[in-house]
């Protein structure tokens, strides 16, 4: 391995002075900064981790906390959690991944330990316990226990009350609206809404809930009668849904999906019981695209923009990191892709 000796010898300067080009803590001639950089390009010099984290005071590295929990679909939190990693690496990041349902405990470890010099947060419940911690830096009178000031935060996901923080997500009421906007355009009346799991909504989750409010509240301004019903996902669980749905709204005519593993068990049970797709039941989904687009039919759909999330979390901590960032919202505006899954609706008997 390449020591720093042997960088200095190769420049013709002194150890010292390789070290300042390195930490920019002093100024240097831009002749000697570029035979210093040359020579480490040539001799592949990688600064010891440590070592520069002593010098600098930081770990350069993020502490992603993502639970994965078996009612979450866990490829949609792995594309963002990948280019949360990709972007972090692009801005000289290491990525720190907890995956436990510790809450605030992980918060404290992390913050507490020197392990990260900044947080990004996924699957944000609307009263998430995590978040006083994280408001603790910016509280008047001092920081809450076990919470550090200099601890810069991101959420990936939006609470009920998003002072002091920053968050980044999909509109996701805007989303709900959007469907329910589309759907009644072409004339449904009936609208079953498909949703995650019991125990996402059990929880608040943040996501859920604002794509919930984003429904009803386009629902009552387009005259549209709108049913929820939650679904484990999978055939047997969506079967059960879909009888109950059909038995309380036997005039449904429309579905909007926000469960990824009940999109094929609900296509297939409808071919089943010959209902076609959309000429007597139109589908639209909130999903990635590759749901969307392999279905057995392609569906009408509002991706989940799962890249851009990731990449804007990871930017807007890297400038709160360097003293650039302000706390705030940004919501990605929700686009909805028309395919064939969503038709006029079916002329009543």
């Amino acid at each position: 391995m390449v020591t720093l000796a042997e960088v200095a010898q190769h420049a013709g300067v002194s150890a010292s002075t390789v070290s300042y080009v390195l930490s920019g803590k002093r100024s240097i001639s831009a002749n000697t900064r570029r035979r210093v950089e040359e020579s480490i390009r040539r001799l592949g010099y990688h600064p010891n981790a440590g070592a520069r984290a002593l010098a600098s005071s930081r770990s350069n590295v993020i502490a992603l906390m993502i639970p994965l929990r078996t009612d979450m679909y866990v490829p949609v939190m792995m594309e963002i959690a990948i280019a949360v990693t990709t972007t972090a690496r692009t801005h000289g990041y290491d990525v720190l991944l907890l995956t436990g349902e510790e809450g605030p405990d992980a918060v404290r470890r992390v913050a507490g330990s020197g392990l990260a010099d900044g947080m990004i947060l996924m699957d944000v419940e609307l009263e998430d316990e995590r978040l006083p911690l994280l408001r603790g830096g910016n509280a008047p009178g001092g920081t809450q226990q076990g919470a550090r000031a200099d601890q810069p935060a991101v959420l990936i996901g939006l609470p009920a009350d998003t002072t002091g923080l920053t968050c980044v997500d999909l509109d996701f009421r805007a989303t709900g609206a959007l469907c329910v906007e589309h759907l009644a355009t072409l004339g449904h009346r009936d609208i079953a809404v498909i949703g995650e799991a019991p125990a996402v909504y059990e929880r608040h989750t943040g996501f859920a809930e604002r794509t919930l409010d984003g429904l009803r509240s386009q629902a009552r301004e387009s005259g549209v009668r709108l049913l929820h019903r939650p679904c484990e996902g999978g055939y047997d669980a969506m079967a059960v849904t879909l009888a109950r749905i059909l038995d309380e709204r036997p005039g449904t005519t429309a579905f909007v999906v926000q469960n990824e593993s009940a999109v094929e068990p609900l296509l297939a049970l409808l071919r089943q019981q010959g209902r076609a797709v959309p000429e007597d039941v139109s589908v639209v989904a909130i999903c990635p695209e590759q749901v969307a687009v392999q279905a057995s039919v392609r569906l009408t759909s509002v991706a989940i923009p799962a890249q851009e999330m990731g990449r804007y979390a990871v930017e807007h901590l890297v400038a709160k990191l360097d003293g650039r960032g302000d706390d705030g919202v940004v919501l990605i505006a929700p686009e909805l892709t028309v395919r064939a899954s969503s038709g006029p609706a079916p002329a009543r008997a």
